[in-house]
């Protein structure tokens, strides 16, 4: 569900009329996590590191306003619930795209996930949904990286909205587990301010489980 925000009394009315714009209006920057005490987590709990980690990135969207906020037709919306679409590698070595619904319980959501999970990994096909009560979630494993930008089709006349979150690989060094995490954003929706306030709220859910 969704309803229109009134932008009339936002104290970013400004910043949302300037930013949206412009023609290529996302910017984004690269942070690095903590996840030494999720990883310890996982292990002790036997569930996936990856789906955690995508939990807890939707609990930290779900329970933030900026990023749950979406433009369309001109106007913004602000969503009751925040998904995931997410990257989810194959056998193969390509990746199919799945729809993971958030849910509060870490066991209804976690089960939910895993059959999404082996839905995707038995296709070869893309699927895309239209919908923008999401959060566009990659992983790149296998790399540490300290930049990243996204493939972005500007021919399609609809105006995209919705964050890009990455993860990258995870090092250790010294008994300190980190991953680097990219969050692409519409400015005219989210300042740096606001995505510091996410990454922060996240790195805090990732060091606490559940």
């Amino acid at each position: 569900m969704r309803q229109k925000f009134d932008t009339s009394t936002w104290a970013r009315k400004a910043h949302f009329e300037f930013f949206r714009k412009f023609e290529d209006p996302v910017y984004g920057v690269c942070v690095t996590i903590d996840c030494t005490e999720a990883y310890k987590f996982v292990k002790e709990k036997s569930v996936s590191f990856y789906l955690y980690t995508l939990y807890n990135a939707l609990a930290a969207a779900n329970s933030f306003e900026p990023f749950k906020l979406r433009i369309e037709g001109g106007d913004a919306f602000i969503y009751d619930r925040i998904d995931a679409a997410s990257t989810i590698g194959r056998a193969d070595g390509t990746f199919g795209f799945s729809y993971i619904d958030y849910n509060p319980s870490f066991e209804k959501y976690i089960e939910a996930a895993k059959i999404e999970v082996e839905r995707v990994q038995a296709r070869n096909d893309l699927e895309l949904a239209d919908r923008d009560n999401i959060i566009r979630f990659s992983s790149l494993p296998w790399i540490d990286f300290t930049s990243l930008s996204h493939a972005r089709m500007f021919s399609v006349g609809k105006e995209d909205s919705c964050p890009s979150i990455s993860f990258g690989k995870m090092t250790e060094k010294d008994g300190k587990r980190t991953m680097p995490m990219s969050v692409h954003v519409h400015h005219a929706l989210v300042d740096g301010i606001h995505i510091g306030q996410y990454v922060d709220c996240f790195q805090e859910l990732m060091n606490k489980g559940f």
